[in-house]
């Protein structure tokens, strides 16, 4: 496996990421696109995009969204209530222009995975096929309870020192503006199942039964409004971080589906 440390720049915002390229992977194969949850990095996927690399045996890319682990600092924050539009519609598309990256597979955990179908709403030509863990497509009021309970953990417990290893000093910045921006009156109305039916490409839909952040009605609304063809996958006894918590269960859902996306007869 070869691993290339890499930045891109969007609007003058410094986003680190990395290359993987699996032995063997061609040239021109298509990569695996993987956009981390809220409170995520590339540190925290660990070496989760490998394992998939080296099963599917196809390269992939990671990178940092803004505030998040080594990436530039968020100027200020709650976030704008469509970020994640944000991020689909403007940051993602200039962060694979400047990779060069045209054919993909989109791998995208809780936030990531909704910027992930928000992307493929679009329906960019390249995108083959989309693999969401925990995606939000609504709010939740089990979200909205976890959220709660996680800024109290922030405040009084050990989750900002927990955080500190992978976020450094943009630790703050990336709780808050993930909290707050969750937590604003405002943001209980968000609703992205409007855009699900402009979905062409496949979708393969993971959700663990025991997900702290949200519930199975998530992965029915996905697939019920998807204009493509969805498949859910229900993981058990995995809370809200699938691909740590069963990871031998998401790798023999997500290898299969995304080998038949991208075999010659699926991409032609």
């Amino acid at each position: 496996m070869i691993a290339e440390d890499l930045g891109v720049l969007v609007d003058g915002v410094r986003l680190p990421a990395c290359r993987l390229r699996p032995d063997g992977a061609a040239a021109d194969a298509p990569v695996l696109v993987f956009l981390h949850e809220g409170l995520g990095s590339i540190r925290l996927w660990k070496d989760f995009p490998e394992a998939l690399c080296r099963a599917t045996g196809l390269p992939g890319f990671v990178y940092e969204r803004q505030g998040h682990g080594d990436a530039d600092s968020l100027n200020h924050w709650p976030r704008p209530v469509q970020y994640l539009e944000h991020e689909a519609e403007h940051v993602l598309p200039r962060v694979l222009e400047a990779a060069g990256i045209e054919r993909m597979v989109h791998v995208g955990h809780s936030d990531g995975g909704s910027i992930a179908l928000l992307h493929a709403a679009l329906r960019p030509s390249g995108l083959l096929g989309v693999v969401t863990e925990a995606a939000h497509v609504f709010v939740e009021e089990i979200t909205l309870a976890s959220i709660r309970a996680a800024r109290d953990a922030y405040r009084h417990g050990d989750l900002r020192e927990k955080l500190k290893r992978w976020h450094g000093v943009n630790t703050d910045g990336v709780f808050w503006g993930w909290n707050t921006t969750w937590l604003e009156p405002a943001f209980a109305a968000w609703d992205m199942t409007d855009r699900l039916s402009a979905i062409r490409c496949p979708l393969l839909v993971l959700q663990g039964d025991k997900d702290e952040y949200g519930t199975l009605a998530q992965v029915e609304a996905i697939c019920r409004g998807s204009g493509g063809p969805a498949r859910p996958v229900f993981v058990p006894g995995c809370g809200h971080v699938l691909h740590h918590q069963g990871r031998a269960a998401v790798l023999d859902a997500m290898v299969p589906a995304i080998q038949e996306w991208t075999t010659p007869a699926a991409a032609s």
